[in-house]
């Protein structure tokens, strides 16, 4: 073994095990290691790059990086899981410098017409991977995982395999009558449904909610650029009838809908899909409320596209149009939103009218 130091900080380079490495054969192991330590290398460094990086090892290094950036955990469990799953049993040993494109289409062609949208990942992560790879230089050449001027030559496009799927949405005429069953429910998960309806909010920011991003005298809830999916703060006002589901207010840091089997902790993401079951509705999403929502504007308002987008917090996709939009037109999408819950308290205000016979 040979001890040195660099930067002050003491290593030990194993130089091999006696009988198979003898004592002269460890003294020129020694004086190599010497010589590059003199000219500033560090040999166990330049050791480990030149150990050969498999897939697998890259992939995972690439997560790690890459972590820190992510907005929550999930998006580190779905690379892994989709490696894991689709990758990793047949490139995972493989070193990524030798693989090619017919190591990439061997892993893409089981699942491209099965699962075209996880297929489409999954080569978007052989991609990333590849790159990283390229970045460190432990890997040259092209790509072969790159989707145009490449792939798109011998697989045929995600788009074409199959349709958008789009989440289960309930039809707006019945939203009155949902809104009136979910009245007589009970329960965090039950004020958290009614309140992502009545915002058309993502189940994702409702859970996430707490009371500093609420101004009760505003009538508006302010969700930081951090918990939204295009990283831009969104404001969205308040109707009273979404205000009715909020419950007593807390601290400024604590949850809104917090879990009341977990203390501190958000309701689960399952929480409000187990209340529309409950309610008999197995072939509705939460997130199909947003498109019940978008119908109904579309359909029976005169409320114009870009006051119904923006209370969705739908980006701007047409460039040009985006550079003049300034505004987060507030005013008008208070006016949406009052509109969009009073059309969901209709039902109950017209089930306490009595009839007077005269």
């Amino acid at each position: 073994m040979l001890r040195y130091q660099v930067m002050g900080k003491r290593h030990d380079l194993g130089l091999g095990a006696y009988p198979e490495v003898s004592l002269a054969m460890a003294r020129d192991r020694a004086l190599h290691a010497r010589r590059m330590i003199q000219e500033g290398e560090d040999p166990i460094a330049k050791k480990r790059q030149a150990k050969p990086k498999t897939f697998k090892d890259a992939a995972l290094e690439l997560i790690e990086s890459k972590r820190p950036g992510w907005k929550n955990e999930k998006h580190a469990a779905q690379w892994t899981s989709t490696l894991k799953a689709y990758v990793f049993p047949s490139l995972g040993r493989v070193q990524v410098a030798r693989i090619e494109t017919a190591d990439v289409i061997g892993v893409l062609k089981p699942i491209w017409t099965a699962k075209p949208e996880t297929a489409n990942r999954v080569r978007q992560r052989i991609e990333a991977v590849l790159d990283y790879a390229t970045a460190l230089d432990i890997r040259t050449g092209d790509n072969p995982a790159r989707w145009r001027g490449h792939l798109d030559h011998l697989l045929p496009k995600p788009t074409k395999v199959k349709a958008v799927k789009h989440h289960p949405a309930l039809p707006h005429a019945e939203t009155a009558a949902f809104m009136a069953d979910l009245s007589g429910r009970t329960g965090v998960a039950a004020r958290a449904l009614a309140f992502t309806i009545l915002t058309a909010a993502r189940s994702g920011e409702t859970r996430g909610a707490t009371w500093t991003e609420i101004d009760l005298d505003a009538k508006v809830w302010t969700i930081p650029a951090g918990r939204m999916k295009a990283g831009k703060e969104h404001r969205v006002p308040l109707s009273l009838e979404a205000i009715a589901c909020l419950g007593l207010k807390g601290d400024d840091t604590a949850l809104v809908f917090g879990s009341e089997s977990k203390p501190g902790k958000p309701i689960s993401d399952m929480s409000m899909t187990a209340v529309v079951r409950r309610m008999g509705r197995d072939a509705i999403t939460v997130h199909g409320f947003r498109s019940t929502f978008r119908d109904w504007a579309g359909e029976t308002t005169s409320f114009p596209r870009e006051v119904i987008e923006a209370a969705l917090a739908h980006g701007i996709k047409d460039k040009a149009e985006a550079a003049y939009a300034r505004s987060d037109l507030f005013d008008k999408r208070s006016r949406l939103m009052e509109a969009w819950g009073k059309l969901a308290l209709s039902a109950r205000t017209a089930n306490n009218v009595v009839e007077l016979i005269q």
